[in-house]
């Protein structure tokens, strides 16, 4: 089912947030258009900083109006919000313990058509280097909408992936969310799938192919890629047994990483990570690039075959 396509969300989410709260204030690399954040000006003309393209800058002033009180939100695209300016985000925000919310827009293969140089498989593995960041990485609109206050309220700086134009709701608004804690989407015994963001909708696909051949697989939602929900990894591996990890990101140091960390050292199971393997980005259209790459909903539910074989 569509709806509005989330960088709506996203704004009008800011819009309501910033009628209450006047510290809010939103920095641009010259995407005002990109995102839809034009009408975020037209509401708060003294309230929205377009630096150009200067990512490293705007990080530095998004620091100083932290530092001044002010809560910035800043935006590019992924691949600029992260790896151009990573020592500004790590010293000048991070280890000065400021209170900046950065988004960045299209992540992996969702920059499509902008190709390789834009197409970022790397920025959660960037961005989980950095100490006491918060990695959001919103299913839907449904769900960055109730995750915006929250990541308002959080002291301390959030990194937000945000798909631009997706517009299909794939998970019922009602489904309670809570920044940090994963959410189980589908019950099972016989497997888990933890999947984040564009992935979502192929793993329930996956779980549902499953379900036909009498498979019974767990869904989670692991929205919040740090701090991860240990609890939720812990529990699916003594529960299950068996975990598949799906992320539109390279498999090195993104969610599979991160969750293979926690098994390992504690729960030990079979375990099998779907996602870029090892590969830069390219031309290409969403659902010709996951084909490409083993990305989809055929490509998980292989893989959970094989670690249930496993067990």
């Amino acid at each position: 089912m569509s709806g509005q396509e989330v960088r709506d969300i996203y704004v009008e989410g800011l819009i309501e947030l910033a009628e209450k709260d006047e510290r809010i204030i939103l920095l641009e690399a010259d995407l005002m258009t990109a995102a839809k954040t034009v009408s975020f000006k037209n509401r708060f003309p003294d309230r929205l900083i377009n630096v150009g393209v200067a990512e490293a800058n705007m990080i530095g002033v998004a620091a100083g109006l932290s530092a001044m009180g002010k809560i910035p939100f800043t935006h590019t695209f992924t691949p600029f919000a992260t790896r151009r300016c990573f020592d500004q985000i790590f010293i000048s925000i991070a280890y000065s313990d400021l209170n900046v919310k950065m988004m960045g827009s299209d992540p992996g293969v969702s920059a499509e058509l902008n190709g390789g140089t834009h197409m970022s498989f790397e920025d959660v593995g960037i961005m989980r280097n950095i100490p006491e960041m918060v990695i959001y990485e919103p299913v839907d609109g449904n769900q960055l909408k109730k995750a915006l206050p929250q990541i308002l309220e959080h002291k301390g700086p959030v990194y937000l992936r945000m798909i631009r134009k997706y517009s299909e709701n794939v998970i019922n608004e009602d489904i309670a969310f809570k920044l940090g804690m994963a959410s189980t989407l589908v019950e099972g015994s016989d497997a888990t799938i933890f999947a984040s963001g564009l992935m979502v909708r192929n793993s329930l696909e996956a779980t549902a192919e499953l379900k036909e051949e009498g498979i019974k697989v767990r869904l989670v939602n692991m929205h919040t890629i740090k701090p991860i929900d240990q609890e939720a990894v812990r529990k699916a591996a003594r529960e299950t047994g068996a975990i598949v990890t799906a992320e539109n990101h390279n498999i090195i140091n993104g969610l599979g990483s991160a969750v293979a960390e926690i098994l390992v050292e504690n729960d030990p199971v079979p375990m099998k990570r779907i996602g870029v393997k090892d590969h830069f980005g390219e031309v290409g259209t969403k659902e010709f690039l996951m084909e490409k790459y083993g990305m989809t909903a055929r490509d998980i539910a292989k893989a959970v075959r094989e670690v249930i074989k496993r067990k």
